[in-house]
C-alpha cells in the first residue's frame, strides 16, 4: 500500500493550515480531515468551467474572473474554450498554492498559469471583483467548500448579500456568477434569488470516467444571471 507522502503546508490568511500531500501519481490538499481537492476528483471543477462558457454563447472574447486557483482544473477547462481573444484573471489569496502549482504539481498545471490570456492576483477574489476596472462576463467561485466559510471565515462576506451584491455590479449585462459547492444549500438559493438573480442550480459528479460518465460524489453549482 502507497503511504502519502507531505509536501507542503500553507497557513490560510485568517484561517487554518493547508496540507498539500501526494499519493502515487496523485495529490491532495487537505483541511484538518478534509479533502478539499484531489488530482482524482477534478470532473467539478471542470464542470464549473465549461458549463459557464455554455450559458456565455455568443460572447466572443469572454472575460472571467475565477477565485481561487486550486488545483488548476477550472482555469485550464476555462483556457480550453475561450478562445484566442478571452482572458481569465485567478485570484488567489495563499502563494503556497501558487508555489506548489509552479513546484511538484507543474505537470498537473501543464504551463496555465503562463498563458498570455492569464493574469493572475496575489488577492481575495472579494477585492478583485471591487477593483475591477472592466466588469465580467463571468465570475467563477470556489473559494471554500461551498457557501459556508469552512477555510477562513472571512469567505462569509464572499456569499453575504453584500458580497453578492459586489458580484452583480462586477458582472456584465447578462453576466453569469457561478458557484461550486460540496452541497445543496436551499437558504443560499434564497440568498441568490433575493439579491435579483435568476437562478439555476446543476449537480454535477465529482469524477469523469474514460467514458465520460460522472462517478463519485455530486457536488453542486449555482448559476446565476444577471
Amino acid at each position: 500500500m502507497i503511504a502519502r507522502e507531505l509536501l507542503g503546508t500553507a497557513q490560510v490568511p485568517g484561517g487554518e493550515e493547508l496540507r498539500l500531500f501526494a499519493h502515487g501519481r496523485d495529490f491532495m490538499i487537505v483541511l484538518g480531515h478534509n479533502e478539499l481537492m484531489s488530482t482524482r476528483m477534478r470532473g467539478s471543477e471542470e464542470a464549473l468551467a465549461t458549463m459557464t462558457l455554455e450559458r456565455l454563447q455568443g460572447v466572443r472574447a469572454p472575460r472571467l474572473l475565477i477565485g481561487g486557483y486550486g488545483m488548476g482544473f477550472t482555469l485550464r477547462a476555462a483556457l480550453a474554450g475561450i478562445g484566442p481573444q478571452g482572458h481569465v484573471t485567478v485570484a488567489e489569496l495563499v502563494p503556497e498554492i501558487i508555489a506548489w502549482a509552479r513546484g511538484p504539481m507543474a505537470e498537473v498545471a501543464a504551463g496555465c498559469l503562463d498563458d498570455p490570456r492569464v493574469t493572475l492576483r496575489m488577492d481575495d477574489v472579494a477585492d478583485a471583483m471591487l477593483l475591477a476596472p472592466e466588469p465580467f462576463d463571468a465570475i467563477l467561485l470556489d473559494v471554500d467548500n461551498g457557501p459556508d466559510g469552512l477555510v477562513r471565515a472571512e469567505n462569509n462576506r464572499i456569499y453575504s448579500k453584500s458580497g453578492l451584491h459586489n458580484a452583480r455590479r462586477a458582472l456584465a449585462p447578462g453576466g453569469v456568477l457561478a458557484i461550486w459547492s460540496a452541497a445543496p444549500d436551499p437558504k443560499f438559493t434564497r440568498r441568490l434569488e433575493d439579491v435579483g438573480f435568476e437562478v439555476e442550480q446543476v449537480e454535477v459528479r465529482a469524477r469523469i470516467d474514460k467514458n465520460g460518465k460522472g462517478k463519485g460524489p455530486r457536488h453542486v453549482i449555482w448559476f446565476a444571471r444577471v
